[in-house]
């Protein structure tokens, strides 16, 4: 085998190291303020959760990092998971089309924990928030859809590179510290799919460990310790380990255009509390909702999915018609699709277990089936079609043609801070307070000291 004489995690390395935040684009880093904007809303809507408190009680070691929400600090590693866990912890983070990631939850907390650990500044904080998102979404690119079919998270398998690079941008590393910690970080990545069978938490730690992993490796890596620098593209790198073989990567994602094409100002907001490729079929019911005088009527809804959706949204169908927990139906089409028709809306309040044992809400999903589209554009496109088939056989249709949230129909700055505005108030925090928490994100990128965020009382 020859030799590689610049590895891709070298030149990437390379373009971070000579990145002045200057040259980055006024509109990559308007997106990213919304991404953090949204995540911290989310970390804090999370903090009363079973899953969060079990972290706290588990990872007790103190430190100088905030656990925000709960007005504890604790050490860069633990900090990072628990808030990376609590952002993505009811499936309402950003996510990136194509190959879903969710780079809020892990890059937002890492950068966080790890400018604090520091005594680092804003704009350090915002460099690394822009080169680990950038990686992110580029590594999403190369083999789309194969890591999940491959039986893996991406956002737990890219978002540790991500969080790598970010941190050791904010560290200050070399090029070959920075091209080590990717190498090093490539044997921490992990995060099975299995957590669709009934609908446990383990996807929900998933950024958070990634987030933790970015500050080890590239710590690591500080100190000396070395990691393969081909661990994208290398026989036993990261796409060979993690992503089906039949989908053949393209590596050029990584590093063609760096500093001019930008996929991070690509990210989606979500409207809805749920999966990814759910959301549009949520759309569709919304948009019917006002046409059924009484579900009761309704026969049948079939809807129209791509092939490659079905193995988490659909199947197995019975499960996904009646989920077996609140976190599972965030991954069940049939039960969107239901509360869209019967709700009209799907925040937080429509994944909880109250929701869950609302037997209209289940009849309606068990009446809710679906077919194949050999001319579904997925991956490339997220879109949703439903047929509701009444009892006196009346149909009404409606279609959604793209992800809304996405690059193709964003959410706009109103639309996210009401939604950061409705989370926090799902767990009653004062009116104030809110308002103390978006002026620190709003200057987030200038402050001095993020250790501001401590003036918020959350209780």
């Amino acid at each position: 085998m020859n030799k590689i004489e610049t590895s891709l995690a070298e030149t990437f390395s390379e373009w971070v190291h000579k990145l002045n935040i200057n040259d980055v684009p006024e509109d990559v880093v308007d997106k990213l303020q919304l991404i953090v904007m949204d995540s911290f809303g989310l970390m804090v809507s999370a903090k009363n959760q079973q899953y969060i408190k079990s972290l706290i009680n588990a990872l007790q070691e103190n430190g100088d990092c905030t656990l925000v929400g709960h007005n504890k600090k604790v050490n860069p590693f633990n900090a990072s998971i628990i808030n990376g866990t609590a952002i993505h912890g009811e499936d309402f983070d950003d996510t990136f089309e194509g190959t879903p990631v969710h780079v809020g939850s892990v890059m937002v907390p890492a950068m966080l924990s790890s400018a604090q650990a520091k005594n680092l500044n804003g704009e350090k904080f915002l460099k690394g928030l822009v080169v680990g998102s950038e990686l992110i979404c580029r590594l999403a690119l190369v083999a789309p859809t194969a890591v999940h079919r491959q039986g893996f998270h991406p956002t737990a398998i890219f978002g540790t590179f991500g969080s790598s690079i970010g941190v050791s941008s904010l560290l200050g590393n070399t090029i070959d510290e920075m091209s080590s910690g990717l190498g090093i970080v490539g044997s921490m990545a992990s995060g099975i799919i299995e957590y669709l069978a009934e609908g446990t938490s383990t996807k929900r730690l998933h950024p958070g460990w990634a987030a933790g992993c970015g500050w080890q490796s590239a710590n690591f890596a500080k100190s000396g310790f070395l990691g393969p620098r081909t661990v994208f593209e290398g026989q036993h790198g990261v796409f060979n380990s993690f992503a089906k073989n039949n989908i053949e990567p393209n590596f050029s994602h990584i590093i063609s255009d760096l500093g001019n094409r930008w996929e991070s100002k690509n990210l989606a907001l979500k409207p809805y509390a749920c999966g990814t490729m759910a959301q549009p079929f949520i759309d569709c019911a919304i948009k019917l909702k006002d046409k059924i005088d009484n579900v009761q009527n309704i026969d049948k809804v079939i809807a129209s999915v791509g092939e490659g959706t079905v193995h988490r949204l659909w199947e197995p169908l019975e499960e996904k018609q009646n989920p077996s927990t609140a976190y599972g139906a965030k991954f069940s089409v049939p039960y969107c699709i239901s509360i869209g028709l019967i709700n009209g809306s799907a925040g937080l309040n429509e994944f909880t277990d109250k929701c869950l044992k609302n037997l209209e809400v289940i009849k309606l999903a068990t009446k809710v089936n679906y077919e194949i589209n050999p001319d579904d554009e997925y991956p490339r496109n997220y879109t949703g079609k439903i047929k509701i088939i009444m009892k006196d056989g009346t149909i009404y249709s409606s279609s959604q043609e793209c992800l809304r949230g996405g690059k193709r129909d964003p959410l706009s700055y109103n639309e996210v801070r009401k939604k950061f505005e409705a989370n926090l108030k799902f767990v009653n925090v004062k009116s104030s307070e809110i308002e103390k928490l978006y002026d620190f994100i709003k200057n987030i990128f200038k402050s001095k000291n993020l250790n501001e965020i401590d003036g918020v009382n959350f209780y």
